[in-house]
């Protein structure tokens, strides 16, 4: 990944853009289920909203809580704050520290622009809404993805060859292993069934669609 890439004027501006989107929803909408299980759109703008908020303190509370488990830990810290919050109170949170630089423990500089991007699709491909993935973005948090252990992107894509049919980029999913079969996509569906999102793979073509949705059944 380009480490002269601007991931905090990106990341700010698709947290405006997510609080636009969230301020156009209806109240039915607010409560519809978004692509993260278990969570409405709701939870998930409550979970947006902690990128900036969440220190180090609170993470260790919270992990004893959850009794180590980092996904009931989240989950759990969504829920509590969307019970706290309006959505109109969430969305001005977000706005508020849009252009904050402060992140998560241990979380790298790409890892906000990756949560922006990808929670954007939660909450608009379920609501039919089209919601623009800027390429450079796309591809900067894709790269960070795939090196990223965090995402668990290298198990999940096993020995394919990532092709973005509407950029100049392509990459291994596991370096070193052999090229693998070929899976072709826009950049932002790529990402998103790097990430674990299905919704991405109706968009995808090649030899190594079909073992990728075993693999996104696998973990449901």
């Amino acid at each position: 990944m380009n480490a002269t890439a601007p991931m905090l004027p990106w990341t700010t501006a698709e947290r405006l853009g997510l609080a636009d989107l969230l301020d156009d929803l209806t109240d039915a909408e607010w409560r519809s289920p978004s692509l993260c299980a278990g969570w409405t759109m709701h939870d998930l703008a409550a979970h947006l909203t902690l990128s900036t908020r969440t220190t180090l303190p609170f993470v260790l509370r919270r992990i004893w809580r959850a009794r180590g488990n980092f996904d009931r830990m989240v989950a759990a810290a969504a829920l509590e704050r969307s019970a706290r919050f309006s959505p109109a109170e969430l969305i001005d949170q977000l706005r508020a520290t849009a252009d904050s630089p402060r992140r998560a423990p241990l979380a790298a500089p790409a890892d906000p622009l990756v949560d922006a991007l990808v929670h954007g699709q939660d909450i608009a491909r379920p609501l039919g809404r089209f919601r623009a993935m800027p390429g450079p973005q796309a591809e900067a948090a894709l790269e960070h993805v795939l090196a990223s252990p965090f995402y668990g992107a290298r198990k999940r894509l096993g020995l394919t060859t990532l092709i973005a049919t509407d950029r100049d980029w392509t990459a291994s999913a596991n370096p070193g292993h052999g090229p693998g079969e070929e899976i072709r996509g826009p950049i932002g569906d790529l990402l998103l069934v790097a990430t674990g999102r299905p919704a991405g793979l109706a968009a995808l073509s090649g030899r190594g669609v079909a073992d990728l949705r075993l693999s996104h059944q696998a973990e449901m």
